[in-house]
Protein backbone atom coordinates (compact mmCIF):
# COMPACT_ATOMS: atom_id res chain seq x y z
CA UNK A 1 0.00 0.00 0.00
CA UNK A 2 0.90 3.41 -1.02
CA UNK A 3 0.81 5.56 1.80
CA UNK A 4 -1.29 7.92 0.54
CA UNK A 5 -3.00 5.85 -1.47
CA UNK A 6 -5.41 2.75 -0.83
CA UNK A 7 -7.72 0.10 -3.18
CA UNK A 8 -10.24 -1.58 -1.37
CA UNK A 9 -13.24 -3.56 -2.45
CA UNK A 10 -16.56 -3.79 -1.35
CA UNK A 11 -18.14 -6.72 -1.11
CA UNK A 12 -21.39 -7.44 -1.96
CA UNK A 13 -23.88 -9.44 0.33
CA UNK A 14 -26.92 -11.84 0.56
CA UNK A 15 -29.32 -12.65 3.55
CA UNK A 16 -29.79 -15.98 3.64
CA UNK A 17 -31.88 -15.65 6.08
CA UNK A 18 -34.12 -12.81 7.27
CA UNK A 19 -36.75 -13.05 9.95
CA UNK A 20 -38.63 -9.82 11.35
CA UNK A 21 -39.23 -10.03 14.97
CA UNK A 22 -40.76 -6.76 15.78
CA UNK A 23 -40.99 -3.11 15.29
CA UNK A 24 -39.63 0.15 17.35
CA UNK A 25 -41.41 3.13 18.07
CA UNK A 26 -39.49 5.14 15.57
CA UNK A 27 -40.24 3.14 12.51
CA UNK A 28 -37.19 0.61 12.63
CA UNK A 29 -37.58 -3.10 12.27
CA UNK A 30 -35.82 -5.77 14.46
CA UNK A 31 -34.85 -8.58 12.43
CA UNK A 32 -32.25 -11.51 13.00
CA UNK A 33 -30.61 -12.65 9.68
CA UNK A 34 -27.65 -14.30 8.07
CA UNK A 35 -25.36 -12.09 6.10
CA UNK A 36 -23.04 -13.29 3.59
CA UNK A 37 -20.56 -11.53 1.74
CA UNK A 38 -20.12 -12.52 -1.76
CA UNK A 39 -17.25 -11.39 -4.24
CA UNK A 40 -19.39 -9.18 -6.42
CA UNK A 41 -17.63 -6.07 -5.32
CA UNK A 42 -17.27 -2.53 -6.03
CA UNK A 43 -13.76 -1.17 -5.70
CA UNK A 44 -12.91 2.07 -4.08
CA UNK A 45 -9.46 3.92 -4.43
CA UNK A 46 -8.84 6.66 -1.68
CA UNK A 47 -6.36 8.95 -1.75
CA UNK A 48 -5.46 11.56 1.11
CA UNK A 49 -5.42 15.24 -0.15
CA UNK A 50 -5.29 18.46 1.56
CA UNK A 51 -8.35 19.20 2.23
CA UNK A 52 -11.98 18.37 1.69
CA UNK A 53 -13.96 15.43 0.41
CA UNK A 54 -14.06 14.78 -3.49
CA UNK A 55 -16.13 11.87 -4.47
CA UNK A 56 -16.16 10.75 -8.17
CA UNK A 57 -18.67 7.56 -9.65
CA UNK A 58 -16.88 7.38 -12.92
CA UNK A 59 -18.79 4.63 -14.43
CA UNK A 60 -22.23 5.04 -12.84
CA UNK A 61 -24.67 7.82 -12.20
CA UNK A 62 -24.85 7.74 -8.66
CA UNK A 63 -24.56 11.07 -7.28
CA UNK A 64 -21.25 12.72 -5.63
CA UNK A 65 -22.48 14.66 -2.82
CA UNK A 66 -24.18 13.71 0.23
CA UNK A 67 -26.60 11.96 -1.30
CA UNK A 68 -24.13 9.46 -1.15
CA UNK A 69 -24.01 7.26 1.74
CA UNK A 70 -20.37 7.16 0.46
CA UNK A 71 -19.71 10.61 0.74
CA UNK A 72 -21.84 10.96 4.37
CA UNK A 73 -19.82 8.24 5.28
CA UNK A 74 -16.00 10.57 4.80
CA UNK A 75 -17.69 13.50 6.24
CA UNK A 76 -18.53 11.40 9.55
CA UNK A 77 -15.58 10.14 10.17
CA UNK A 78 -13.89 13.46 9.44
CA UNK A 79 -15.55 14.60 11.80
CA UNK A 80 -15.69 12.06 14.20
CA UNK A 81 -11.63 11.21 14.13
CA UNK A 82 -10.75 14.97 13.94
CA UNK A 83 -9.02 14.83 17.22
CA UNK A 84 -6.99 12.17 16.01
CA UNK A 85 -5.51 13.86 12.67
CA UNK A 86 -2.66 16.49 11.75
CA UNK A 87 -4.61 19.26 10.86
CA UNK A 88 -8.04 18.93 8.44
CA UNK A 89 -6.86 16.77 5.80
CA UNK A 90 -8.85 15.55 3.21
CA UNK A 91 -9.82 12.57 0.86
CA UNK A 92 -9.91 11.56 -3.00
CA UNK A 93 -12.48 9.24 -3.66
CA UNK A 94 -13.12 7.13 -6.76
CA UNK A 95 -15.92 5.05 -6.43
CA UNK A 96 -16.57 2.03 -9.37
CA UNK A 97 -19.24 0.43 -9.72
CA UNK A 98 -20.56 -3.28 -9.99
CA UNK A 99 -23.28 -3.94 -7.63
CA UNK A 100 -26.23 -2.77 -8.92
CA UNK A 101 -28.26 -0.38 -7.02
CA UNK A 102 -31.14 -0.74 -4.81
CA UNK A 103 -31.13 -4.63 -5.77
CA UNK A 104 -31.12 -6.01 -1.89
CA UNK A 105 -27.34 -6.53 -2.08
CA UNK A 106 -26.26 -3.78 0.18
CA UNK A 107 -23.88 -1.95 -2.00
CA UNK A 108 -24.59 1.41 -0.88
CA UNK A 109 -24.15 0.07 2.85
CA UNK A 110 -20.89 -1.66 1.57
CA UNK A 111 -19.28 1.75 -0.02
CA UNK A 112 -19.80 3.19 3.02
CA UNK A 113 -18.52 0.39 5.69
CA UNK A 114 -15.86 -0.03 3.62
CA UNK A 115 -14.78 3.50 3.16
CA UNK A 116 -14.77 3.76 7.20
CA UNK A 117 -12.41 0.93 7.37
CA UNK A 118 -10.00 2.10 4.84
CA UNK A 119 -9.87 5.79 5.69
CA UNK A 120 -8.94 4.57 9.16
CA UNK A 121 -5.89 2.61 7.67
CA UNK A 122 -5.18 5.34 5.46
CA UNK A 123 -4.88 8.13 8.32
CA UNK A 124 -3.80 5.81 11.04
CA UNK A 125 -6.99 6.85 13.35
CA UNK A 126 -6.46 3.20 15.28
CA UNK A 127 -10.24 2.72 15.34
CA UNK A 128 -11.24 -0.22 17.07
CA UNK A 129 -14.02 -2.45 15.31
CA UNK A 130 -16.83 -1.39 18.11
CA UNK A 131 -15.83 2.13 17.08
CA UNK A 132 -16.28 1.91 13.18
CA UNK A 133 -19.37 -0.01 14.13
CA UNK A 134 -20.29 2.92 15.79
CA UNK A 135 -20.08 4.85 12.75
CA UNK A 136 -21.44 2.55 10.68
CA UNK A 137 -24.81 2.24 12.84
CA UNK A 138 -25.26 6.01 12.67
CA UNK A 139 -25.02 5.60 9.11
CA UNK A 140 -27.73 2.95 8.29
CA UNK A 141 -28.75 -0.77 9.54
CA UNK A 142 -26.48 -2.86 7.00
CA UNK A 143 -23.70 -0.37 7.12
CA UNK A 144 -21.77 -2.24 10.51
CA UNK A 145 -21.69 -5.38 8.62
CA UNK A 146 -19.51 -3.98 6.12
CA UNK A 147 -16.78 -2.25 8.63
CA UNK A 148 -15.75 -5.97 10.00
CA UNK A 149 -13.35 -8.08 8.06
CA UNK A 150 -15.75 -11.25 8.51
CA UNK A 151 -17.42 -12.72 5.59
CA UNK A 152 -20.23 -13.89 7.69
CA UNK A 153 -22.48 -12.52 10.69
CA UNK A 154 -26.09 -13.04 12.45
CA UNK A 155 -26.81 -9.53 12.79
CA UNK A 156 -29.96 -8.78 15.21
CA UNK A 157 -31.53 -5.30 16.91
CA UNK A 158 -31.57 -3.57 13.50
CA UNK A 159 -29.19 -5.67 12.04
CA UNK A 160 -26.03 -3.90 13.90
CA UNK A 161 -25.26 -6.20 16.55
CA UNK A 162 -22.86 -8.62 15.06
CA UNK A 163 -21.65 -11.90 15.63
CA UNK A 164 -19.35 -13.61 13.46
CA UNK A 165 -20.91 -16.81 11.59
CA UNK A 166 -20.02 -19.89 9.13
CA UNK A 167 -19.88 -19.08 6.22
CA UNK A 168 -21.85 -20.82 3.57
CA UNK A 169 -19.75 -23.89 2.08
CA UNK A 170 -20.23 -26.57 -0.80
CA UNK A 171 -21.93 -23.92 -3.03
CA UNK A 172 -21.58 -21.33 -5.52
CA UNK A 173 -24.18 -18.83 -6.34
CA UNK A 174 -26.04 -17.37 -9.62
CA UNK A 175 -27.29 -13.63 -8.27
CA UNK A 176 -29.92 -12.08 -10.50
CA UNK A 177 -31.12 -8.33 -10.76
CA UNK A 178 -34.08 -8.06 -12.65
CA UNK A 179 -33.08 -4.41 -13.50
CA UNK A 180 -35.55 -2.61 -11.85
CA UNK A 181 -35.19 -1.00 -8.06
CA UNK A 182 -37.26 -1.29 -4.90
CA UNK A 183 -37.09 0.98 -1.76
CA UNK A 184 -36.18 -0.54 1.23
CA UNK A 185 -38.47 1.41 2.91
CA UNK A 186 -41.30 0.85 0.77
CA UNK A 187 -41.15 -2.83 1.73
CA UNK A 188 -40.80 -2.42 5.40
CA UNK A 189 -43.76 0.15 5.07
CA UNK A 190 -45.91 -2.49 3.59
CA UNK A 191 -44.54 -5.02 5.71
CA UNK A 192 -47.18 -3.43 8.32
CA UNK A 193 -50.19 -3.85 6.02
CA UNK A 194 -49.74 -7.26 5.65
CA UNK A 195 -48.79 -8.65 8.65
CA UNK A 196 -52.24 -9.51 9.85
CA UNK A 197 -51.52 -12.21 7.00
CA UNK A 198 -49.69 -14.06 9.20
CA UNK A 199 -46.70 -14.69 6.52
CA UNK A 200 -44.43 -12.88 9.05
CA UNK A 201 -42.45 -14.01 12.07
CA UNK A 202 -43.62 -11.56 14.00
CA UNK A 203 -45.34 -12.53 17.67
CA UNK A 204 -45.00 -8.67 19.04
CA UNK A 205 -45.48 -7.09 15.66
CA UNK A 206 -48.37 -4.59 16.90
CA UNK A 207 -47.11 -3.62 20.33
CA UNK A 208 -43.67 -3.07 19.13
CA UNK A 209 -41.68 -5.32 21.17
CA UNK A 210 -39.04 -6.86 20.13
CA UNK A 211 -39.05 -10.73 20.15
CA UNK A 212 -36.16 -12.71 21.15
CA UNK A 213 -33.78 -14.03 17.92
CA UNK A 214 -33.06 -17.26 17.07
CA UNK A 215 -30.27 -19.06 18.63
CA UNK A 216 -27.17 -18.02 16.98
CA UNK A 217 -26.58 -22.19 15.35
CA UNK A 218 -25.04 -20.73 12.29
CA UNK A 219 -21.77 -19.92 14.66
CA UNK A 220 -21.37 -22.99 15.03
CA UNK A 221 -22.17 -24.64 11.56
CA UNK A 222 -22.79 -23.46 7.94
CA UNK A 223 -26.64 -22.92 6.88
CA UNK A 224 -28.24 -25.48 4.79
CA UNK A 225 -30.24 -25.21 1.32
CA UNK A 226 -33.67 -25.77 3.32
CA UNK A 227 -33.08 -23.62 5.70
CA UNK A 228 -32.71 -20.44 3.46
CA UNK A 229 -35.76 -17.88 4.42
CA UNK A 230 -36.49 -14.08 3.95
CA UNK A 231 -39.79 -12.57 5.54
CA UNK A 232 -39.62 -9.93 3.00
CA UNK A 233 -39.85 -12.00 0.50
CA UNK A 234 -43.82 -11.90 0.57
CA UNK A 235 -43.97 -8.27 0.41
CA UNK A 236 -41.68 -7.58 -2.37
CA UNK A 237 -43.05 -10.88 -4.61
CA UNK A 238 -46.34 -10.09 -3.99
CA UNK A 239 -46.57 -6.51 -6.25
CA UNK A 240 -43.55 -8.08 -8.70
CA UNK A 241 -44.23 -10.69 -10.12
CA UNK A 242 -40.96 -11.36 -11.57
CA UNK A 243 -39.20 -12.64 -8.54
CA UNK A 244 -41.08 -15.88 -8.07
CA UNK A 245 -40.90 -16.27 -12.18
CA UNK A 246 -36.98 -15.70 -11.61
CA UNK A 247 -36.54 -17.92 -8.23
CA UNK A 248 -38.53 -20.99 -10.63
CA UNK A 249 -35.85 -20.63 -13.49
CA UNK A 250 -32.91 -21.21 -11.15
CA UNK A 251 -34.60 -24.12 -9.20
CA UNK A 252 -35.67 -25.53 -13.01
CA UNK A 253 -31.56 -24.97 -14.14
CA UNK A 254 -30.46 -27.03 -11.00
CA UNK A 255 -30.69 -24.83 -8.09
CA UNK A 256 -31.23 -26.77 -4.78
CA UNK A 257 -32.99 -23.15 -3.69
CA UNK A 258 -33.54 -19.79 -4.57
CA UNK A 259 -35.00 -16.68 -2.56
CA UNK A 260 -35.22 -13.34 -2.63
CA UNK A 261 -31.97 -11.01 -0.79
CA UNK A 262 -33.07 -8.59 2.01
CA UNK A 263 -35.89 -6.32 0.22
CA UNK A 264 -35.09 -7.37 -3.41
CA UNK A 265 -35.64 -7.50 -5.86
CA UNK A 266 -32.31 -9.35 -6.14
CA UNK A 267 -32.80 -13.27 -6.32
CA UNK A 268 -30.17 -15.63 -5.73
CA UNK A 269 -29.95 -19.41 -6.67
CA UNK A 270 -27.33 -22.03 -4.71
CA UNK A 271 -25.89 -24.77 -7.17
CA UNK A 272 -23.45 -27.14 -5.84
CA UNK A 273 -19.75 -26.33 -5.80
CA UNK A 274 -19.58 -30.04 -7.96
CA UNK A 275 -21.96 -28.88 -10.30
CA UNK A 276 -21.05 -25.52 -11.29
CA UNK A 277 -21.38 -26.21 -14.97
CA UNK A 278 -25.01 -25.94 -14.37
CA UNK A 279 -24.50 -22.07 -12.55
CA UNK A 280 -22.51 -21.05 -15.56
CA UNK A 281 -24.67 -22.32 -18.33
CA UNK A 282 -28.06 -20.82 -16.26
CA UNK A 283 -26.04 -17.74 -16.19
CA UNK A 284 -25.27 -17.51 -19.75
CA UNK A 285 -29.30 -17.98 -20.37
CA UNK A 286 -30.31 -15.59 -17.39
CA UNK A 287 -27.87 -12.76 -18.43
CA UNK A 288 -29.44 -12.71 -22.39
CA UNK A 289 -32.48 -10.91 -20.92
CA UNK A 290 -31.31 -9.24 -17.46
CA UNK A 291 -27.90 -8.02 -17.54
CA UNK A 292 -26.94 -7.93 -14.18
CA UNK A 293 -26.62 -11.86 -13.86
CA UNK A 294 -23.53 -12.99 -11.98
CA UNK A 295 -21.70 -16.53 -10.82
CA UNK A 296 -20.43 -15.89 -7.68
CA UNK A 297 -18.85 -17.17 -4.34
CA UNK A 298 -19.92 -17.05 -0.60
CA UNK A 299 -16.37 -15.02 1.04
CA UNK A 300 -14.78 -17.25 3.16
CA UNK A 301 -12.37 -14.85 4.80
Amino acid sequence: MNADRLVMSAPAKVNLLLKITGRRDDGYHYLATLMQKITLCDRIVLKKSSSGINLRCPDSSLPANSENLAYRAAVLFFDTMSTRLDGRPGADIDLYKSIPVAAGLGGGSSDAGTLLRGLDRLFNTNCSPEELIDLGRSLGADVPFFTVDWPVAWATGIGDILQPAEPLAGYVLVVVNPGFSVSTAWVYENLALTAGKKIFNLKDFQNGAPVSAPDCQFSRRSIGPDELFNDLESVTAGHYQEINALKQKLLNAGAVSALMSGSGPTVFGLFPENEKENAVACCKELKGKFTNTFVVHPRTS
